[in-house]
C-alpha cells in the first residue's frame, strides 16, 4: 500500500477506537515525520486524506485537530413545546443568583455567557486604544454623542457590506454593548402591558427586558436545529396580537439554533403581512464553523421592521461594551431614548475599536477564534457520549460557543446545577431562560470558556452528579 494512504488508515482506526478524541492535535508535520521516518510531504498527503474523509480538520498556524463525526453525536433534543399563551416574567432573582455564582474564580464556569478572555487579542486591542487616545481631537469628546463616532459607524456598515448586503449608516447606532440596543429597541416598540413572542427556551437577558418594562411574553415553539417555528409564530400573531417578535436567528443562546435563509425570508414576509416589529439578536453571527457568514433576518428586510443588533463583547472585546442597533423606520425613536438615558457609548472604547477594525486583523483573529470553538465543541460532545446516559440528548450548533443538554423529564437542571456549584462547576440550568418557573431537565454548557482538559473533568464530574437531580425531581 502506498505510505500515506497507509499512514492515513493507521490515524483512521486509532481516532476510531478512540486512542485520539475529538479536539485533540494530531503530531506535527516534522514529528510525526521523524517519528515514523516517513518524509514530511507524505506525512502532509496522510493528513489531507483524513482531512478529506472527515477525521480531522486543518487549522491555520495550529495543525491538523480530531473531528467528531456525524455518526458519532447523541440525539438531537426535540423540539420545544410551550402553551402558545401569556405569561408575565419574573426572573430577576434567580438570574442574579446565577451570575452571582460567577465571581468565583475557582468555579468551572461552564455557566457563564462569555467565552474565555484569553482568546480575544487584549494586547492589540490595548494598542488600538493607546493609540487612539495620542491621536484624540478633543472636541470630539462632546461631539461623539449618538449616534456614534463616524469611523466605528463606518467600519460596522463596511463589515454587512463585504458580507452581502448594504446597511446604512444613518440607520446605525452605537450603544453600551447590545444588551442597551435590544432594550431601547424593545422600549422603542411596545408599551407596558403588551405582549413580545420570544423563542422557548430564550436567552434570559430578552426575559429581564420583558421584566423590566412590564411586559408579557409568549413562548413559541423553537427547534434546536432550525429555531423558531414560523407556524406556531402565526398561531401566536393571530391570537394575541403581540407588539413585537425578539428572536435569534443566528446560533441562538441557549440552543444554538441557526434559521436557514428560506425560513429567514418567509419570516421577513411575514412581518410585513402582519406589520409587526422584529428585534434580532445577532451578537453571534460572526462565529460561524462553516464557510460563510449567516445573513441575518435584516439582510431580507425591505419594509424596516428589523430592529437588528449586534455587539463586539462576544466575538473581539467583552470589556469595552461596544454594540449597535440598525433599526430600520424606528432608528429615530431609539436614538432618542438613548439620548434621554446614558447619551452615548463610552468614546475610547468607540475609537479604539475603529482603529483595530481599521488594522484589518479582526478577520485573522475571527478565524483562529471560530477554530478553537470548534475543536471544544467536538470535544464536549465527545464528552457527553462518553460520559452521560444514552437517554440525554444534546445539541449540535454549527457556530458560537453553547450546547443545550436535555436530561430525561425526570430530572430538575437547578438541582444539578446547585449540587454542581457546591463541587466548584457552574451551569445555567434550565428554568433561567423560560418565562415560566417550571423545573426543566435542560441546562445550558458553555464550551467557549474551560479548556478541552478542564471540561472533560467537569463534564465526568456533572455526570456523577446526575442522580443527586434525578432524586430531588422524583
Amino acid at each position: 500500500m502506498v505510505q500515506y494512504k497507509a499512514l492515513a488508515n493507521e490515524l483512521a482506526q486509532l481516532i476510531e477506537a478512540g486512542e485520539l478524541r475529538p479536539g485533540e492535535r494530531l503530531p506535527s508535520l516534522r514529528d510525526c515525520s521523524r517519528r515514523r521516518a516517513l518524509s514530511v510531504s507524505t506525512v502532509l498527503k496522510a493528513y489531507h486524506l483524513l482531512e478529506a474523509r472527515g477525521f480531522v480538520q486543518a487549522t491555520q498556524r495550529s495543525g491538523f485537530h480530531v473531528n467528531i463525526r456525524a455518526d458519532q453525536y447523541p440525539q438531537l433534543p426535540s423540539s420545544s413545546q410551550p402553551d402558545i399563551d401569556t405569561v408575565q416574567v419574573g426572573k430577576s432573582d434567580l438570574i442574579g443568583q446565577v451570575l452571582h455564582g460567577l465571581k468565583n474564580q475557582n468555579v468551572v464556569p461552564m455557566g457563564s455567557a462569555f467565552p474565555d478572555p484569553a482568546l480575544f487579542p487584549l494586547a492589540r486591542l490595548s494598542q488600538s486604544l493607546s493609540r487612539s487616545m495620542r491621536k484624540l481631537d478633543p472636541s470630539r469628546t462632546v461631539m461623539d454623542i449618538a449616534p456614534g463616532n463616524p469611523g466605528l459607524l463606518r467600519q460596522i456598515a463596511l463589515r454587512y457590506h463585504l458580507q452581502g448586503f448594504e446597511l446604512d449608516t444613518d440607520e446605525l447606532l452605537v450603544t453600551n454593548g447590545a444588551m442597551e440596543a435590544l432594550n431601547l429597541c424593545l422600549q422603542a416598540v411596545t408599551r407596558p402591558g403588551d405582549a413580545v413572542v420570544i423563542e422557548s427556551p430564550s436567552f434570559y437577558v430578552c426575559l429581564q427586558a420583558l421584566e423590566r418594562l412590564g411586559l408579557r411574553a409568549i413562548e413559541v415553539a423553537t427547534d434546536p436545529r432550525q429555531g423558531m417555528d414560523l407556524e406556531a409564530l402565526e398561531v401566536a400573531i393571530t391570537r394575541h396580537r403581540p407588539a413585537a417578535v425578539w428572536l435569534m436567528s443566528n446560533f441562538q443562546n441557549p440552543l444554538g439554533s441557526l434559521m436557514p435563509e428560506s425560513c429567514k425570508r418567509s419570516l421577513a414576509e411575514l412581518l410585513v403581512r402582519h406589520q409587526l416589529p422584529l428585534i434580532e439578536d445577532d451578537v453571534y453571527g460572526e462565529l460561524y464553523f462553516g464557510k460563510r457568514r449567516p445573513p441575518p433576518v435584516k439582510a431580507f428586510d425591505k419594509a424596516g421592521l428589523v430592529l437588528h443588533c449586534g455587539s463586539f463583547s462576544k466575538c473581539l472585546a467583552p470589556g469595552y461594551r461596544i454594540g449597535w442597533a440598525a433599526a430600520g423606520r424606528f432608528s429615530r425613536q431609539v436614538q432618542q431614548l438613548q439620548l434621554g438615558t446614558s447619551l452615548s457609548a463610552a468614546l475610547p472604547s468607540q475609537l479604539a475599536l475603529a482603529d483595530y477594525l481599521e488594522t484589518g486583523a479582526f478577520d485573522t483573529h475571527l478565524r483562529g477564534l471560530r477554530a478553537v470553538l470548534q475543536r471544544r465543541r467536538d470535544a464536549m460532545l465527545d464528552c457527553v457520549q462518553r460520559f452521560f446516559p444514552a437517554d440525554c440528548r444534546v445539541t449540535q450548533p454549527q457556530g458560537g460557543y453553547f450546547l443545550w443538554l436535555e436530561l430525561p423529564a425526570h430530572y430538575d437542571s437547578y438541582q444539578l446545577y446547585k449540587a454542581a456549584l457546591k463541587q466548584g462547576v457552574s451551569i445555567a440550568p434550565g428554568n433561567l431562560f423560560a418565562a415560566r418557573d417550571d423545573a426543566m431537565p435542560g441546562f445550558r454548557l458553555n464550551y467557549g470558556h474551560p479548556s478541552i482538559e478542564e471540561a472533560e473533568r467537569a463534564m465526568q464530574l456533572l455526570a456523577t452528579l446526575l442522580p443527586v437531580s434525578k432524586s430531588a425531581a422524583s
